[in-house]
């Protein structure tokens, strides 16, 4: 059973295709990255899995239904999506931002009753801020913040979680504390995670898939192995690269040697 079903997919602006025809299936339960240089499209298809933007042409499916068919609420609570943006400037307090996620399943003028307390109190244990719940969302650590976005998108309760460069600004500690937090949840919880990430070498060590893009289109899918050759890597970064196994963590790993001009 697959969580999401993209088929031939395309997005962009009058004669200005973003997005060219992509067509992938990510299955229920699995760890998958999007990678590729800027402006190869990353960010764009995960706002239309997210059914923020419309494709122009081409059909999503999310477990099996059109995404289209989806109320905004219903599809919230299947899906949570963390924004590569996370900064907040109102002094929300942290588990004010993390009861936001509970909003799909309040009606107008509801409030949260004791299941709603519940869960956000076991998603900000989960997730290790439980001691930041009366702080202020302005007064806390990017490597914090990030921690309570990913705790309001899992207070949504869902089975997918999508999430744009969620390590992009953090230090490497951060970076490997987030993606340990986000195996554990696909691991343990059998979320299907959906990551756009930079780092090639960390998202062979955690993911099961890997989506290489570039220029709106899919270079290569598959694999960690698969899709991080050396061919693939030139084709898309202009890159030479050596590419072995860690033997560290056992899994593939690039040095990058020179641009190719």
């Amino acid at each position: 059973m697959y969580s999401i079903e993209v088929k031939n997919l395309e997005f962009g602006y009058r004669e200005s295709l973003i997005l060219k025809g992509l067509t992938f299936s990510v299955k229920k339960g699995e760890f998958v990255s999007i990678i590729g240089p800027n402006g190869s499209g990353k960010s764009t298809l995960l706002k239309i899995l997210n059914n923020l933007y419309r494709p122009n042409d081409g059909n999503i499916l999310i477990n099996g239904k059109v995404i289209e068919d989806y109320k905004r609420k219903d599809l919230a609570k299947i899906m949570g999506f963390v924004p590569q943006d996370t900064i907040i400037d109102y002094e929300f307090t942290v588990e004010d931002i993390v009861m936001m996620g509970r909003n799909p399943y309040k009606g107008p003028f509801q409030k949260e009753n004791r299941e709603d307390y519940k869960i956000v109190d076991d998603v900000m244990n989960m997730t290790n801020i439980f001691k930041l719940k009366d702080r202020l969302i302005t007064e806390i650590s990017g490597g914090e913040r990030q921690r309570v976005i990913i705790a309001k998108a899992l207070a949504q309760n869902p089975s997918i979680i999508l999430l744009d460069e969620p390590t992009s600004h953090l230090d490497i500690n951060h970076q490997i504390d987030v993606l340990n937090l986000l195996k554990k949840l696909n691991s343990e919880r059998g979320t299907t995670i959906i990551l756009i990430i930079h780092d090639i070498n960390l998202a062979a060590r955690y993911s099961d898939d890997i989506i290489l893009l570039n220029e709106g289109e899919i270079i290569e899918s598959g694999n960690p192995e698969d899709v991080i050759t050396a061919k693939n890597i030139e084709k898309a970064y202009n890159l030479n690269a050596a590419i072995e196994i860690n033997k560290y963590t056992n899994t593939v790993s690039i040095t990058p040697l020179k641009l190719i001009r």
